[in-house]
């Protein structure tokens, strides 16, 4: 009886320990650190979108809780793409997004100020930016006909998350004049990137399908998120901007699969 209890306290053991290895490189090809190292530069805008909210108190629980784990994917991701990238350059990137993250962590645990959110707004710039330019590096390695349709499809998701953090943050007082033309130019570029999507030749009758989904949905709501100025929307914007975020998710993950 002793016997067996060791060899069940010994394979809980060996399970918790794998459990707790990270990922290797081999476990991930370029195509899949491409789409991650994109999906980075969504949840940079993301966080900084839910903590606003949370500051402004609406939609408070949900915002509450999609912050939180948006923190933790990113910094997941964070470690993975560390663990799998080799290149000096790219690491120094990574080191420095990571900073940025962790001075965000601690901003999100104080009372939330105007001045906060500016420093927020500024922290997610830093994140998106040093994202990109992962992103950019990861396409150099690619062949562009592997790597340019998944990325335009990930950008979707960011700009999804970035139009959401500019109303809701407009909306909180930081009513610059850089805050309208972001979310103009972030509604546009959603827009032309959306039409390069829906003529792509290569698309499956499944990604027209879920691209159909979006053009419908998009053709309602984008003039909300150009009313900037206007506001009064917070719920609508919020719940709209995830919808789209989902879709242009799966259609991302899609085109990997696709391009793989």
């Amino acid at each position: 009886m002793q016997n067996l209890f060791k060899k069940v306290i010994l394979f809980a053991t060996i399970v918790l320990l794998m459990s707790t290895i990270p990922l290797s490189a081999k476990s991930y090809t370029k195509l899949e650190l491409l789409n991650l190292a994109g999906k980075q530069r969504m949840l940079s805008q993301r966080i900084a979108k839910d903590y606003f909210y949370v500051g402004q108190k609406v939609n408070t629980s949900k915002a509450t809780k999609q912050m939180k784990s948006a923190l933790q994917a990113f910094n997941k991701a964070q470690k993975v793409l560390s663990l799998s990238i080799k290149d000096d350059e790219i690491q120094n990137m990574i080191m420095f997004v990571n900073m940025s993250s962790d001075e965000f962590t601690t901003l999100a645990q104080e009372t939330y100020s105007m001045d906060n959110g500016a420093l927020v707004l500024d922290l997610s710039e830093s994140m998106l930016e040093g994202s990109q330019y992962i992103v950019d590096a990861l396409k150099n390695e690619l062949k562009k006909s592997n790597s340019s349709i998944v990325d335009i499809a990930g950008r979707q998701r960011m700009l999804s998350q970035r139009i959401a953090k500019y109303y809701i943050s407009y909306q909180a007082g930081i009513k610059d004049k850089n805050s309208i033309v972001q979310m103009q130019e972030a509604v546009k570029l959603f827009n032309d990137s959306h039409k390069k999507l829906m003529a792509n030749k290569s698309n499956t009758p499944a990604i027209n399908k879920e691209l159909k989904k979006v053009d419908r949905l998009w053709k309602i709501v984008y003039k909300f998120y150009l009313n900037i100025e206007k506001g009064g929307l917070p719920i609508i914007v919020f719940n709209t901007t995830d919808d789209i975020m989902k879709k242009m998710n799966k259609v991302t993950q899609m085109y990997v699969s696709l391009k793989k």
